[in-house]
Protein backbone atom coordinates (compact mmCIF):
# COMPACT_ATOMS: atom_id res chain seq x y z
CA UNK A 1 0.00 0.00 0.00
CA UNK A 2 1.29 3.44 -0.86
CA UNK A 3 2.38 5.42 2.21
CA UNK A 4 4.48 8.53 2.71
CA UNK A 5 7.44 6.20 3.37
CA UNK A 6 6.77 4.31 0.16
CA UNK A 7 6.52 7.48 -1.93
CA UNK A 8 9.74 8.83 -0.42
CA UNK A 9 11.50 5.54 -1.20
CA UNK A 10 10.30 5.55 -4.82
CA UNK A 11 12.13 8.74 -5.72
CA UNK A 12 15.79 8.71 -6.61
CA UNK A 13 16.62 12.30 -5.75
CA UNK A 14 15.49 14.83 -3.15
CA UNK A 15 12.31 15.54 -5.11
CA UNK A 16 9.89 13.03 -6.64
CA UNK A 17 9.58 12.38 -10.36
CA UNK A 18 7.75 15.17 -12.13
CA UNK A 19 4.56 13.25 -12.88
CA UNK A 20 2.50 10.35 -11.58
CA UNK A 21 -0.69 8.87 -13.08
CA UNK A 22 -3.29 7.48 -10.70
CA UNK A 23 -6.74 5.90 -10.68
CA UNK A 24 -7.65 8.07 -7.69
CA UNK A 25 -6.98 11.49 -6.21
CA UNK A 26 -5.26 10.02 -3.17
CA UNK A 27 -5.11 11.44 0.34
CA UNK A 28 -2.95 13.82 2.35
CA UNK A 29 -0.72 11.72 4.64
CA UNK A 30 1.77 13.41 6.97
CA UNK A 31 1.77 16.46 4.74
CA UNK A 32 2.30 14.42 1.55
CA UNK A 33 -0.20 13.67 -1.21
CA UNK A 34 -0.24 9.87 -1.53
CA UNK A 35 -2.31 7.87 -4.05
CA UNK A 36 -4.56 5.20 -2.59
CA UNK A 37 -3.69 1.56 -3.24
CA UNK A 38 -0.69 -0.20 -4.76
CA UNK A 39 1.58 0.88 -7.58
CA UNK A 40 1.67 -1.25 -10.72
CA UNK A 41 4.29 -3.87 -9.89
CA UNK A 42 4.15 -3.36 -6.12
CA UNK A 43 4.30 -6.33 -3.76
CA UNK A 44 0.72 -6.66 -2.49
CA UNK A 45 1.67 -9.24 0.14
CA UNK A 46 -1.41 -10.78 1.77
CA UNK A 47 -3.78 -8.09 0.48
CA UNK A 48 -6.96 -9.62 -0.95
CA UNK A 49 -8.82 -6.47 -2.04
CA UNK A 50 -8.03 -6.47 -5.77
CA UNK A 51 -9.60 -3.01 -6.19
CA UNK A 52 -6.43 -1.64 -4.56
CA UNK A 53 -4.09 -3.32 -7.07
CA UNK A 54 -2.40 -1.44 -9.96
CA UNK A 55 -3.72 1.94 -8.89
CA UNK A 56 -0.91 4.24 -10.01
CA UNK A 57 2.19 4.59 -12.17
CA UNK A 58 5.27 6.69 -11.42
CA UNK A 59 6.61 8.22 -14.65
CA UNK A 60 10.30 8.50 -15.38
CA UNK A 61 12.19 11.77 -15.78
CA UNK A 62 14.66 10.11 -18.18
CA UNK A 63 14.76 12.09 -21.42
CA UNK A 64 11.65 14.01 -20.43
CA UNK A 65 10.96 17.34 -22.08
CA UNK A 66 9.73 20.32 -20.05
CA UNK A 67 6.17 19.85 -18.83
CA UNK A 68 4.24 22.48 -20.79
CA UNK A 69 1.12 23.92 -19.14
CA UNK A 70 -1.51 25.76 -21.16
CA UNK A 71 -4.50 27.10 -19.20
CA UNK A 72 -7.65 27.62 -21.23
CA UNK A 73 -10.16 30.16 -19.95
CA UNK A 74 -13.71 29.12 -20.77
CA UNK A 75 -15.86 32.21 -20.91
CA UNK A 76 -18.45 34.08 -22.93
CA UNK A 77 -17.37 37.53 -24.01
CA UNK A 78 -19.63 40.11 -25.54
CA UNK A 79 -19.42 43.82 -26.10
CA UNK A 80 -22.07 45.93 -24.49
CA UNK A 81 -23.98 48.70 -26.20
CA UNK A 82 -21.62 51.24 -24.65
CA UNK A 83 -18.66 49.49 -26.30
CA UNK A 84 -17.25 47.94 -23.11
CA UNK A 85 -16.38 44.23 -23.14
CA UNK A 86 -18.08 42.01 -20.57
CA UNK A 87 -16.99 38.47 -19.74
CA UNK A 88 -19.01 35.66 -18.18
CA UNK A 89 -16.34 33.35 -16.76
CA UNK A 90 -17.25 29.65 -16.62
CA UNK A 91 -14.04 27.82 -15.70
CA UNK A 92 -10.30 27.57 -16.28
CA UNK A 93 -9.11 24.22 -17.67
CA UNK A 94 -5.55 22.98 -18.05
CA UNK A 95 -3.79 21.33 -20.98
CA UNK A 96 -0.46 19.56 -20.38
CA UNK A 97 1.98 18.51 -23.08
CA UNK A 98 5.03 16.38 -22.30
CA UNK A 99 7.32 14.06 -24.21
CA UNK A 100 10.23 11.67 -23.69
CA UNK A 101 13.21 11.15 -25.99
CA UNK A 102 15.06 7.83 -26.08
CA UNK A 103 13.00 6.41 -23.22
CA UNK A 104 13.68 2.71 -22.56
CA UNK A 105 10.75 0.62 -23.74
CA UNK A 106 10.62 -1.11 -20.36
CA UNK A 107 11.58 0.06 -16.90
CA UNK A 108 13.55 -3.05 -16.02
CA UNK A 109 14.78 -6.39 -17.37
CA UNK A 110 11.99 -8.25 -15.58
CA UNK A 111 8.79 -7.55 -13.70
CA UNK A 112 9.50 -5.08 -10.88
CA UNK A 113 8.51 -5.86 -7.32
CA UNK A 114 8.32 -2.73 -5.17
CA UNK A 115 8.44 -3.45 -1.47
CA UNK A 116 6.77 -1.43 1.31
CA UNK A 117 9.72 0.99 1.41
CA UNK A 118 9.40 1.74 -2.30
CA UNK A 119 12.54 -0.22 -3.20
CA UNK A 120 12.56 -1.75 -6.66
CA UNK A 121 13.46 -5.46 -6.92
CA UNK A 122 13.84 -7.79 -9.89
CA UNK A 123 12.76 -11.41 -9.35
CA UNK A 124 12.66 -12.89 -12.86
CA UNK A 125 15.78 -15.01 -12.31
CA UNK A 126 14.45 -16.42 -9.01
CA UNK A 127 16.93 -14.30 -7.09
CA UNK A 128 15.69 -11.12 -5.49
CA UNK A 129 18.04 -8.35 -6.58
CA UNK A 130 17.86 -4.63 -6.00
CA UNK A 131 16.81 -2.62 -9.02
CA UNK A 132 20.22 -1.13 -9.79
CA UNK A 133 21.28 -4.50 -11.18
CA UNK A 134 18.44 -4.68 -13.69
CA UNK A 135 16.81 -1.30 -14.23
CA UNK A 136 16.69 0.49 -17.57
CA UNK A 137 15.19 3.79 -16.47
CA UNK A 138 17.59 5.45 -14.06
CA UNK A 139 14.92 6.45 -11.54
CA UNK A 140 12.74 3.31 -11.70
CA UNK A 141 9.96 5.22 -13.46
CA UNK A 142 7.77 3.84 -16.22
CA UNK A 143 9.18 2.90 -19.62
CA UNK A 144 7.46 3.27 -22.97
CA UNK A 145 5.42 0.07 -22.78
CA UNK A 146 4.11 0.99 -19.33
CA UNK A 147 2.97 4.38 -20.67
CA UNK A 148 1.32 2.77 -23.68
CA UNK A 149 -0.42 0.19 -21.51
CA UNK A 150 -1.84 2.94 -19.28
CA UNK A 151 -3.09 4.79 -22.36
CA UNK A 152 -4.73 1.64 -23.77
CA UNK A 153 -6.56 1.05 -20.49
CA UNK A 154 -7.77 4.61 -19.93
CA UNK A 155 -10.33 5.87 -22.38
CA UNK A 156 -11.82 7.82 -19.48
CA UNK A 157 -10.31 10.22 -16.99
CA UNK A 158 -7.57 9.60 -14.43
CA UNK A 159 -5.63 11.70 -11.94
CA UNK A 160 -2.30 13.37 -12.67
CA UNK A 161 -0.01 14.16 -9.73
CA UNK A 162 2.51 16.92 -10.49
CA UNK A 163 5.70 17.84 -8.65
CA UNK A 164 6.86 21.36 -9.44
CA UNK A 165 7.10 24.56 -7.46
CA UNK A 166 3.58 25.93 -7.14
CA UNK A 167 3.53 26.94 -3.49
CA UNK A 168 0.37 29.04 -3.92
CA UNK A 169 -1.63 25.80 -3.86
CA UNK A 170 -0.87 25.62 -0.13
CA UNK A 171 -1.73 29.18 0.83
CA UNK A 172 0.20 32.37 1.45
CA UNK A 173 1.94 31.79 4.79
CA UNK A 174 5.43 30.46 5.47
CA UNK A 175 4.19 26.85 5.53
CA UNK A 176 3.18 27.16 1.90
CA UNK A 177 6.85 27.36 0.95
CA UNK A 178 7.70 23.96 2.47
CA UNK A 179 6.30 21.63 -0.20
CA UNK A 180 9.08 21.41 -2.78
CA UNK A 181 9.76 17.74 -2.06
CA UNK A 182 6.27 16.40 -2.79
CA UNK A 183 3.50 16.24 -5.36
CA UNK A 184 1.77 19.59 -4.99
CA UNK A 185 -0.94 19.62 -7.66
CA UNK A 186 -3.47 16.91 -8.57
CA UNK A 187 -5.64 17.28 -11.69
CA UNK A 188 -8.26 14.97 -13.20
CA UNK A 189 -7.44 14.65 -16.89
CA UNK A 190 -8.13 12.80 -20.16
CA UNK A 191 -5.76 11.77 -22.91
CA UNK A 192 -6.08 14.15 -25.84
CA UNK A 193 -3.19 12.70 -27.82
CA UNK A 194 -0.69 9.87 -27.42
CA UNK A 195 1.98 8.90 -29.95
CA UNK A 196 5.23 6.95 -29.88
CA UNK A 197 8.12 6.16 -32.18
CA UNK A 198 10.44 3.18 -31.90
CA UNK A 199 13.78 4.94 -32.45
CA UNK A 200 16.23 2.12 -31.81
CA UNK A 201 15.73 -1.59 -31.36
CA UNK A 202 18.03 -3.23 -28.85
CA UNK A 203 19.32 -6.78 -28.95
CA UNK A 204 17.80 -8.71 -26.05
CA UNK A 205 17.29 -5.99 -23.44
CA UNK A 206 15.06 -3.11 -24.53
CA UNK A 207 14.24 -0.67 -27.32
CA UNK A 208 14.40 3.11 -27.15
CA UNK A 209 11.20 5.07 -27.76
CA UNK A 210 10.16 8.65 -28.26
CA UNK A 211 6.77 9.25 -26.61
CA UNK A 212 4.56 12.33 -26.80
CA UNK A 213 1.48 12.91 -24.63
CA UNK A 214 -1.15 15.64 -24.46
CA UNK A 215 -3.57 15.73 -21.52
CA UNK A 216 -6.69 17.84 -21.01
CA UNK A 217 -8.38 18.60 -17.71
CA UNK A 218 -11.76 16.97 -17.10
Amino acid sequence: MATSTYMTGRRKYARPQGMLWSENSGTLVNGLYVPTGYEIGANTGSETDTSLFNEFLVLSDDGRSPIAFKPTRIEIRERMINGRMRSYHIADKLQITVSWDMLPSRASEGAPNFNSDGEFYITNDHLQRKYKDGEYTSDGGAGGVELLDWYNNHSGSFWVFLAYDNYANFGKDDNAYAHMDQYNEIVEMFFSDFSYTVVKRGNFTHDLWNVSVTLEEA
